[in-house]
């Protein structure tokens, strides 16, 4: 009836039994002894993982180790005759324990009253003193039974008890009710699993690619082995996975790739608790470098390490989700009769539906004609109402992706499949999606392997490359069908010009796939798309077109958000990349889905409106043709009368509009546009004293501006950023211009901490904020602000570069984002003596890359010596 665990080899030298069995009679040596021993027992095993001792032994040991300590404790503060009894539950039931694992126990009592507390306190305490993390609770037999039947929780954890210590009469008793099928009938069971195992996916947005992800609970973690074990042993009474190879659910192959999976992620666990010190399931940015040199992953740059390391992890879970849903669909199948009254029909002579999902008539199909391998996804996408696929055929196509080897992909016939797929009207990403989480892209496009799982170490870029791509596409699919207007609106117009849309989806699935091998992915993709597009059926400029957007699919976004796109310079320069409207056209749309991608909430109305921008006028500069004189005097002279226009119709007098325009420099009026022209003069002109501040907030844009007028003076821009940092607010823009009456006529595009335009309450509250401080012109530094625990670990030098700029400077700065960087910035710029004129921030995740363009305080371009006075400001303030 007892059922101790056996001492595993790893146990040798864990514990001195001889020891325990002495302070069983010893109570006021009981905590320090037990402590004491289980310090010493960490000794042991930690140098047994160290050596890589078998994981499993050592989960095993580590469980061992904890049983004796806890019976000694037992024993001693309870003794033999208590009529309790004690039951490892959980984890330590199965006999699997990590360093810093729970101590799960539940101990039964005949009754309420027969409760001895004073003993159950000083075994409790015992086992808190020596860090032994017990989790525990009482109970009798009826409350067990009741909390079963009401939580399958807890009959999940009753289903793997073990009696550990007492007579073993209430424990058969609580076994008997609680393992009753009328409790928990097998369908039940299952049904209440499936819904427990969505609803903690739900809580990780049901994907495995998180950046610090949940080994234990996560999607593909050890909790998803766990329920396939659970419901097996609910349905078939089994007590290892084994039994499912036994009962003809899993196949020999699957259940070594389930149980390696389980073994390796059983290591990461047990390393991640030596290293972090307690039960930590997160591998957290803090310790992944760590995780990584532990499995010895050692490469001269950082990230390479953690990145090849993270692979590793994030192909592992994958795998386990992969068997997950695979296993659960066969119990679906099995356990529940909700399928069977979906349709079963013959769709061909080589696949029917059953059930609502489709299988492979003859399992010997695929090696027969291994072109089924991707007509398969052609019938999905051909038939909305199939539903899915058998997992009888899941399996078949993992069993015999072998058969998509070098002369498969070389194929005409199988490409132009694939290209059919393409050209499908829907369910392209569908099918897609799908083939790569059979392993069929990978196997087609072999490049596509190397990307699987790979995770950049960064926290822009929140999904493995594979994810990203696929999102890439689904986003391209949303845009050509006219999902998401409130997103794509511009891209949804845009889109009606495209013929093939199978150019996009093919510089989609390549314009990242070269991310990790070193060298300029974009060239490396080309080069691989260049190879692909060159055995498909397709026109030549449209296997041009795919190859020059994976090499140039970076082109768009660089120049909208790092270049003054107001500038016709940076236009004529973006236009004379980009050719011919065919290509701005494709690119504007790979562009917009890229970064929509790439992070929820990154693409917003702010982006949109600088690609729309870029895209805009760069059409008009092909319209009017390359002769076209772009000079930036008539420019500005037609902004002042179009600004012009718009005053004198708000009531302005046309001499005083003319007079104040005149008093701007032409470089600053060209970096306006005619309505933020007209709109900051007019705050100009109106009535009142210097300083002015207003804001407006520009819906369309999904931004706040922010114009401030003041007397001229060095420190305004200091004084002004530190203002926008004290209240938390983004800067995505500043035009910095001087006019001749020697005032500050600056314009600052912002947004609040979560990417919005300010609410009234703050737009008034930063108004009454700058008017105070432009005032007093006291222009103190912020205290310094704690960096944020997952930035700390992307800390780095700062990189700074200098580049002549119409006369000034051009400033470049990319470095780790943090609380209170502009404002160090600006204090910089001060303490060098430098004026300000532009500004254009990006941020991408925890790297800022900022431009700047400046002068020295007589307005000329910045010599050497006074560009290495700056950078030593810089880095003094920026610098780790």
């Amino acid at each position: 009836m007892i059922d101790r665990l056996l001492a595993p080899p790893a146990s040798r030298n864990c514990l001195d039994l001889n020891e325990l069995e002495a302070l069983r009679t010893a109570p006021e040596r009981m905590s320090t002894g037990l402590a004491e021993a289980r310090r010493h027992a960490d000794g042991v095993l930690a140098d047994a993982f160290a050596r890589r001792t078998d994981i499993r032994d050592l989960v095993q040991a580590r469980a061992w180790v904890i049983e004796q300590l806890v019976l000694t404790a037992w024993q001693g503060t309870l003794g033999e005759h208590s009529g309790l009894e004690l039951i490892a539950v959980g984890g330590f039931g199965r006999g699997e324990l990590h360093p810093h694992s729970d101590a799960d126990l539940l101990i039964l009592c005949p009754d309420a009253a027969a409760r001895p507390d004073a003993a159950l306190e000083d075994f409790v305490r015992a086992l808190w003193d020596a860090d032994l993390h017990p989790g525990h609770g009482v109970r009798t037999v009826t409350e067990c039974i009741e909390q079963a039947a009401a939580d399958v929780g807890v009959a999940t954890n009753l289903m793997e008890s073990r009696l550990i210590d007492g007579d073993g009469g209430l424990f058969t008793q609580m076994r008997e009710a609680t393992d009753a099928p009328a409790l928990w009938p097998a369908d039940e069971f299952f049904a209440a699993k499936s819904l427990e195992q969505q609803q903690r996916h739900d809580q990780f947005e049901d994907t495995v690619y998180n950046l610090e992800p949940d080994i234990k609970n996560g999607p593909g973690g050890l909790r998803d082995i766990q329920m396939v074990a659970w419901v097996a042993q609910r349905h078939f009474g089994t007590s290892t996975l084994h039994g499912l190879v036994e009962n003809d659910f899993l196949s020999e192959r699957e259940h070594e790739d389930l149980v390696e999976a389980r073994n390796r992620l059983w290591e990461i666990r047990w390393a991640l608790h030596e290293i972090s010190g307690r039960a930590e399931e997160r591998l957290l940015f803090d310790y992944q470098r760590k995780l990584a040199a532990t499995f010895g992953f050692d490469a001269p740059d950082d990230n390479s390490a953690v990145e090849a390391f993270m692979q590793r992890y994030y192909r592992t879970v994958m795998h386990v989700e992969r068997l997950n849903e695979q296993m659960l669909q066969i119990f679906e199948e099995e356990l529940l009769s909700g399928r069977r009254h979906l349709p079963s029909a013959t769709i061909d002579e080589n696949f029917h539906l059953r059930h609502g999902y489709l299988e492979l008539i003859d399992e010997q199909a695929f090696v027969r004609q291994p072109d089924l391998l991707l007509r398969l996804f052609l019938v999905l996408a051909d038939n909305p109402e199939i539903r899915g696929v058998r997992a009888s055929t899941i399996r078949l196509i993992r069993e015999h992706l072998y058969l998509i080897d070098a002369e498969f992909r070389s194929d005409p016939d199988n490409l132009a499949l694939f290209l059919q797929l393409l050209r499908r009207e829907c369910r392209v990403y569908a099918q897609l999606e799908r083939m790569n989480r059979y392993g069929i892209l990978a196997a087609l496009i072999p490049a596509f392997a190397r990307i699987t799982g790979r995770m950049q170490f960064d926290l822009f870029h929140v999904y493995t490359v594979d994810q990203h791509i696929l999102f890439v596409i689904r986003n391209l699919r949303r845009i050509a069908t006219g999902r998401n207007a409130e997103l794509f609106a511009n891209a949804i117009e845009i889109f009606k010009r495209i013929e093939r849309p199978e150019v996009l989806y093919l510089a989609a699935l390549f314009h990242d796939i070269a991310k990790g091998r070193g060298g300029d992915h974009s060239e490396l993709g080309a080069d691989d798309a260049r190879s692909f597009v060159n055995a498909l059926e397709m026109p030549e400029a449209d296997r041009d077109l795919v190859c020059w957007l994976v090499e140039d699919h970076l082109l768009m976004s660089m120049t909208a958000q790092r270049r003054d796109i107001s500038d016709p310079a940076v236009v004529d320069e973006f236009a004379r990349a980009v050719v011919d409207m065919r290509r701005l056209e494709h690119l504007f749309v790979l562009t917009v889905a890229d970064i929509a991608a790439t992070r929820p909430k990154l693409w917003n109305s702010w982006k949109d409106s600088l690609l729309r921008e870029l895209f805009v006028a760069t059409e008009a500069h092909f319209r009017a043709g390359p002769d076209e004189k772009h000079d930036k005097t008539e420019l500005a002279g037609e902004l002042c009368d179009e600004a012009g226009s718009m005053l004198a119709e708000g009531g302005f007098a046309l001499d005083r509009v003319q007079a104040c325009l005149a008093c701007l420099p032409i470089e600053a009026i060209v970096r306006l546009d005619a309505d933020q022209l007209a709109w900051s003069a007019a705050q100009v002109l109106g009535d009142g004293g210097v300083p002015r501040v207003a804001c407006r907030n520009l819906e369309q844009k999904g931004i706040t501006e922010v114009f401030v007028f003041a007397d001229d003076f060095d420190g305004l821009f200091a004084l002004t950023a530190r203002e926008f940092d004290r209240m938390e607010l983004n800067v995505l823009a500043a035009r910095i211009a001087t006019t001749a009456d020697a005032h500050s006529w600056n314009l600052f595009q912002i947004m609040d901490a979560n990417a919005r335009a300010l609410n009234h309450s703050d737009t008034a509250r930063l108004q009454r904020a700058l008017l105070e401080q432009l005032g007093q012109r006291n222009i103190r530094p912020l205290p310094g602000r704690p960096i944020p625990r997952r930035l700390r670990h992307f800390m780095r030098r700062c990189e700074i570069s200098f580049a002549a700029a119409s006369g000034m400077t051009r400033l470049e700065i990319a470095t780790t984002d943090r609380p209170g960087l502009l404002s160090a910035i600006a204090e910089s710029l001060l303490g060098a003596g430098i004026r300000l004129h532009d500004a254009r921030i990006a941020t991408f995740g925890q790297r800022v890359e900022d431009v700047f363009v400046i002068s020295t305080r007589a307005g000329a371009a910045l010599d050497e010596q006074a560009r290495q006075r700056l950078e030593v400001e810089l880095r003094q303030r920026l610098d780790p």
